[in-house]
């Protein structure tokens, strides 16, 4: 297809990922929907269109026809009965079926769909058969396997594997296999997409606070001073101690135990500076709760400091990564903390990591915002499954 003069629709549209890569190779949007008041809003900021709501409410005919249909949509489990019984009973209730409808209607030249990478194994595999089932007998060409991939393998630094379906009917053509050797992806530079402290407005709201640089100091001092490779199991410091041999596990799943065991023999082998540490980290405020837990999962490294790496407070614990890719946007204010810097990531930051333009208009509410772009869809990767899909 000629990428300088197409038309597409835009489903749970967010607040647009689909649609900055696909105007971008031609394409103009005759429709578009979210569920979420503020996203639409974003959305109209942004490019001028208003988009309808609830798209189980929308009959087929009212949508304008089109040559391609985007969709990231919510994943829900099938009927497996409906697996035999066809279309209506297969994907009934759910959200995929409101884009078969639409599809059945207008039978666009080309889908492309993105989802979580659970959708691959969802239900034992199920979800995607039932998917890929009802797109072929729709009449479209798909591989037999979606593509599962990163931005972090195209030199993104962020560490997002997402679900990508590329569908062309089958009058149209076929789709081309997606080669990608995961081995030989680009190196990542976090710095790549970092704006510099001096030009962030309102940078203290962004700053780490006194009591969150303590928290992160006393664990920093527990992992240069443990004396064996830092342990990949959660450290739980209420478990930092001499077995309990009258405690009853009989009840606890097993890796619960085997978390206990091990922070128990971690405790005894350095038990001496443990309980020094422990005196300390127990008179640092903010240490209680999941903040009384770490998480190591940046790897080996002769001399670790945590202030060289990327940290997340999470329910589990401080979880600690690499500091060479963010791990992935989430849905949530609790962004990711970037050691070097001792502040949270901004939302402009979360902006170019999902590969949107310095010049697109962010909300202008943070919570807002860092949701949005936590369920956005990277727009390079549409641009990359795009021009697959078209060529």
């Amino acid at each position: 297809m000629k990428t300088d003069n197409f038309t597409f629709i835009d489903l749970f549209c967010g607040i647009g990922g689909f649609h900055q890569a696909m105007s971008s190779l031609g394409g103009q949007c005759v429709f578009a929907c979210d569920i979420d008041e503020q996203c639409r809003q974003t959305y109209y900021d942004n490019y001028g269109i208003a988009p309808y709501g609830d798209i189980t409410k929308i009959p087929a005919q009212n949508i304008p026809a089109h040559d391609v249909l985007c969709a990231g949509f919510p994943c829900q489990s099938f009927s497996k009965a409906g697996k035999r019984l066809g279309f209506n009973d297969a994907t009934k209730g759910t959200l995929f079926f409101d884009i078969m409808r639409i599809v059945n209607y207008h039978k666009p030249k080309y889908l492309l769909l993105e989802n979580v990478r659970n959708l691959a194994s969802h239900d034992n595999g199920n979800t995607w058969q039932v998917i890929y089932t009802q797109l072929s007998e729709a009449g479209y060409n798909l591989l037999e396997k979606p593509v599962i991939f990163s931005p972090h393998y195209i030199g993104i630094p962020q560490h997002r594997e997402r679900v990508f379906i590329m569908c062309i009917r089958k009058d149209v053509g076929s789709v081309k296999p997606f080669v990608f050797n995961e081995d030989k992806v680009n190196s990542c530079n976090i710095d790549s997409v970092l704006l510099d402290d001096s030009k962030i407005l309102n940078i203290k709201k962004y700053k780490l606070n006194k009591d969150e640089i303590d928290l992160i100091d006393i664990w920093n001092e527990f992992i240069k001073n443990i004396t064996q490779p830092l342990p990949s199991f959660p450290i739980w410091s209420d478990r930092l101690c001499e077995p309990d041999t009258k405690e009853d596990t009989s009840d606890y799943p097993s890796w619960k135990v085997n978390f206990i065991n091990k922070n128990n023999n971690l405790y005894l082998d350095n038990k001496k500076f443990i309980d020094e540490w422990l005196k300390k980290a127990k008179n640092t405020k903010k240490f209680n709760g999941a903040k009384a837990k770490l998480e190591w999962q940046a790897g080996k490294t002769p001399s670790p400091d945590l202030w060289d790496t990327i940290m997340h407070f999470r329910p589990s614990g401080l979880r600690v990564k690499t500091g060479t890719y963010f791990p992935a946007l989430v849905a949530i204010t609790q962004t990711s903390i970037i050691g070097k810097r001792k502040r949270y990531l901004t939302p402009r930051e979360c902006a170019r990591l999902q590969s949107f333009p310095d010049d697109f208009k962010i909300n202008t509410n943070d919570i807002q915002a860092y949701k949005q772009f936590g369920n956005a869809v990277n727009v390079e990767l549409v641009r990359l499954f795009a021009n697959h899909m078209f060529s």
